[in-house]
């Protein structure tokens, strides 16, 4: 929608229409089954996890904890951007407002890097917890939990509120149809009469020192952790060891695949269609919260045990 405003000729945009796979309208037919089964297995699975931790008293530790912020992270980015997706391809409910509009991409550009950070505050949990096990119970404490939370909410709020706020204070003058399913920051921006530099440079600079230098530490921590999984020399452990830490750290893998969407969009440009990259986005909204609380949660003996004991309690 566009209203007219009495202090210049030009329209001022008050609302965006969300315009998904424009060259492949087919997708949305195929995709839309498979994002709603994804999102219902997302939403429930989290939902238990959160439960169970919550009942469940011995399992109110702070590795525990952080698997809650995980959940609650990604319960609140499903929510964010997959049923607007599904009402448009089921409803054609295009239109977004302009205030929600920004507030989407608040939550997107802030949520993501949390949980990249979370993951690195779980990757260091996993390195203290086999590298120096004697040590663990006083370094992983709940003083160390409460430090870390507040440096995951501050840090990537602090450095990602730019980026909403650049893009809503550009004059929207025209154009509202926004070629992707979410409000990412370049697909609005670049509708602005105003040049978009700033939020391009600033938004490539954020998620490379975010993500990037979280992907590093994280991989740094997994390989100590694997040169000490070698050197167990009790039957199996070794074996165990591996299997659980190589899981998550492929789940990492695949969540960092936001960077690899980001280097496709702006190395491949007109040469690959671009759907594929909004494609990627979506998926990389619903995949990862769907697969967290199973490689991490359900995968966790301890996490089985407390489900069970809640069913019998319950049953």
């Amino acid at each position: 929608m566009l209203l007219y405003s009495n202090s210049s000729l030009a329209t001022e945009v008050s609302e965006f229409l969300l315009n998904c796979f424009v060259r492949s309208p087919s997708w949305q037919l195929w995709l839309s089954l498979p994002l709603g089964l994804l999102f219902l297995l997302a939403m429930g699975a989290n939902a238990t996890l959160l439960v169970t931790i919550w009942l469940e008293a011995s399992l109110h530790e702070p590795m525990y904890y952080l698997l809650s912020l995980l959940s609650l992270l990604d319960i609140v980015l499903c929510l964010t951007v997959i049923p607007k997706v599904l009402a448009i391809f089921w409803f054609d409910l295009r239109p977004i407002s302009f205030s929600a509009c920004f507030l989407q991409m608040f939550i997107m550009n802030n949520f993501l890097p949390m949980e990249s950070c979370t993951f690195l505050v779980m990757a260091y949990d996993r390195y203290v917890a086999i590298c120096k096990p004697l040590h663990y119970p006083s370094i992983i404490t709940y003083q160390f939990l409460a430090k870390a939370v507040v440096f995951i909410l501050a840090r990537n709020t602090f450095l990602t509120a730019p980026i909403p706020i650049l893009s809503a204070q550009l004059h929207y003058c025209g154009k509202n149809i926004i070629e992707n399913c979410i409000c990412a920051n370049l697909s609005v921006s670049k509708l602005s009469c105003d040049s978009i530099a700033l939020n391009r440079i600033y938004q490539l600079i954020v998620a490379w020192t975010l993500l990037g230098s979280d992907l590093i530490l994280i991989f740094l921590s997994y390989t100590f952790i694997l040169r000490a999984v070698l050197k167990l020399k009790a039957k199996g452990a070794a074996t165990k060891a591996l299997r659980t830490c190589g899981s998550h750290f492929i789940l990492i893998l695949f969540f960092s695949t936001i960077l690899l969407v980001f280097i496709f969009t702006h190395i491949a440009k007109k040469k690959v269609s671009s759907d594929i990259p909004v494609f990627l986005n979506v998926l990389h909204h619903v995949i990862p919260a769907a697969l967290n609380p199973i490689v991490y949660g359900v995968r966790s003996q301890e996490i089985k045990q407390g489900m069970w004991k809640l069913l019998r309690r319950n049953g």
